[in-house]
């Protein structure tokens, strides 16, 4: 199951059903799938107390993912991934002008990054952090297609 909220702000995701079925898709690419995730969208100062309060870091960031996988395991098996990714609309506006991308574009790319977390792949080193790029524009290529699709 796949949820979409809102915690300090005011956004609506577009294309909701074409989205979920997308994360499914990168979820199976690694031969899982998904139990429960929550896309939780937020403001800057919400995410950076989410970040010093649980994370021990006193700065803003575009997206914290908590994996829960463990948690839901006997209720959706060892395949699954669960989680909540919690997203910074604010942080996602501003690096899509940075990088110039459109929003949508930069907030597929946020989206796709947490649930790459999910299932296995990290940004720690730089190597990590080429192949988890390299992977969010393919999950990128792949729900454009689906989207040409429909």
């Amino acid at each position: 199951m796949i949820i979409f909220f809102n915690e300090d702000i005011k956004f609506d995701l577009t294309r909701k059903r074409i989205v979920k079925k997308w994360l499914r898709n990168l979820a199976s690419e690694r031969g899982l799938r998904v139990g429960q995730l929550n896309y939780i969208f937020c403001s800057d100062p919400f995410l950076r107390r989410i970040n010093r309060d649980f994370l021990g870091h006193d700065y803003f960031t575009d997206i914290i993912t908590f994996d829960y996988s463990t948690d839901y395991e006997l209720q959706f098996g060892p395949d699954s991934v669960s989680g909540d990714i919690y997203i910074s609309i604010d942080t996602v506006s501003r690096n899509a002008e940075i990088y110039g991308e459109g929003f949508e574009r930069e907030l597929h790319r946020v989206i796709a990054h947490g649930l790459l977390h999910l299932v296995g792949f990290d940004d720690v080193t730089k190597e990590q952090q080429v192949e988890i790029r390299v992977r969010e524009e393919m999950a990128l290529e792949s729900l454009f297609t689906l989207l040409s699709d429909s």
